[in-house]
């Protein structure tokens, strides 16, 4: 399995196991989506989808184009609409020769003003997110300031040599160790008191609206030639929302 393969696929399994996840399938019993692409009649990759009590769902997205050089991973673990929690990602991709990977807790409230809030859910993540700006083999990617408003401060996006890829599991795994234990525990009352105002559900859709808006986020015009436009479309609105949609 490749390197972006491996990554992601290691913390899928992990998300799946810990949060005693059901996986949704397709009507034949496979992935819940088989992605085609405007390239040629064979599939590129599926969408895979679970749900469990303890968050609203986990989606995985594969596409894999040797042809053109690509291999992209990427999971998303969404809370609740109601909970404070943060959404959980991870993008692992080799693409023009080059390996990256995007990690991120989404957070659920004006990071500004919540400073109780930042304490609970982003700063035990500290030192991992230190070690990701500070790993031999590592660069930043380059972000628009505007996409970066819609993500935490603790959000990393760094290309990676393959050695320094072969070092991601420890950081990765901190911050999704420190996610899970977020999922196990009650909310602590100040966190709440500290929050209490923010319409979690309603600043959640805007914010994940925002996050996968191909305005703000140019992915999607990539996505879009690849794939096409209408799965390209079923793809983003499919992370916009808890729904799962056909």
């Amino acid at each position: 399995m490749s390197l972006p393969g491996g990554l992601c696929n290691r913390t899928v399994d992990t998300l799946v196991d810990r949060l005693g996840a059901k996986e949704v399938t397709g009507p034949d019993g496979g992935p819940f989506q088989v992605l085609g692409s405007v390239m040629g009649p064979d599939p590129v990759g599926s969408v895979r989808i679970w749900t469990s009590e303890k968050v609203a769902k986990i989606v995985y997205i594969g596409v894999v184009v040797p042809q053109i050089g690509l291999d992209s991973h990427m999971v998303f673990a969404f809370g609740h609409e109601d909970s404070p929690i943060p959404h959980f990602t991870l993008d692992s991709v080799a693409a023009g020769g080059h390996l990256a990977f995007h990690l991120d807790l989404i957070q659920r409230v004006d990071a500004g003003i919540h400073m109780v809030y930042n304490d609970w859910a982003h700063t035990p993540i500290s030192a991992a997110f230190e070690e990701l700006n500070t790993l031999e083999g590592l660069s930043k990617a380059q972000l628009e300031p505007r996409q970066l408003t819609v993500m935490s401060s603790w959000m990393v996006a760094n290309r990676a040599t393959p050695e320094a890829f072969e070092k991601l599991d420890g950081p990765v795994n901190a911050y999704l160790e420190h996610w899970l234990s977020l999922v196990d525990s009650e909310v602590p009352a100040a966190v709440l008191a500290d929050i209490e105002d923010t319409n979690l559900a309603v600043r959640d859709a805007k914010n994940r609206a925002l996050l996968f808006s191909a305005d703000v986020d140019k992915v999607w015009a990539q996505m879009t030639r690849l794939l096409g436009e209408e799965t390209s479309e079923k793809l983003r609105l499919q992370l916009a929302s808890n729904q799962i949609s056909a």
